[in-house]
């Protein structure tokens, strides 16, 4: 994670932005393709098309970044978390210390500060709520979740996202919301979290 001059967090949705595109412009971004999971933001994918960069997404997770890579070609992938790995040469694994020289070495060759780099990377307002549930039942297989999750997506009309997912860890379902508004993507949320709770919550 890094901090502009201004106090400003760029978290690795930002890395990435301005890392793929320091790679594109010097060839080594191989298919023009960078890695995210699931929970980069979708700014991140708008920002990364208008450079001419595909993102593709993978679980959350390093181990799946790195699996998408290997299988995909890619030679950049993170996650927002800030987790970068870079597969041009340097490394085969994350490294913090090497994304920082990596993110100074573009700033000195850009010869610009990093909220320059960034700039145009508008973050949709998120928001992730966490249910607890007695059991992972298949979201799929409950109509009540899948329809207000289906209702959710036709209302943001691909100006926005839903990731409704298990913890892998814990007995807990996640409701990620991207919306432009704050106020829908709250609304949004919290409508999917009450139908879990009301059907598989504790």
């Amino acid at each position: 994670m890094f901090s502009d001059a201004d106090g400003r967090v760029v978290n690795g949705d930002g890395v990435l932005l301005l890392v793929a595109r320091d790679m594109k412009a010097r060839n080594v971004l191989a298919g023009s393709l960078v890695v995210a999971t699931t929970m980069s933001n979708m700014g991140l994918e708008i920002a990364l098309r208008n450079s001419g960069v595909r993102m593709l997404r993978a679980n959350v997770g390093d181990k799946y970044v790195l699996e998408e890579m290997l299988k995909s070609g890619a030679t950049l992938g993170g996650e927002q978390s800030g987790h970068v790995i870079f597969r041009d040469g340097e490394s085969t694994t994350g490294d913090g210390l090497l994304t920082a020289l990596r993110v100074m070495e573009i700033m000195a060759r850009a010869g610009k500060p990093l909220a320059d780099l960034v700039r145009d990377l508008k973050v949709f307002p998120q928001t992730i709520q966490n249910v607890r549930v007695r059991e992972k039942v298949p979201f799929a297989q409950v109509p009540e979740i899948q329809r207000t999750i289906e209702d959710a997506e036709r209302e943001l009309d691909g100006n926005g996202r839903v990731v409704v997912r298990y913890s892998g860890t814990e007995a807990l379902a996640r409701v990620m919301v991207e919306a432009e508004s704050e106020t829908k993507m709250r609304a949004l949320a919290s409508g999917i979290a009450s139908a879990i709770h009301r059907t598989l919550g504790i």
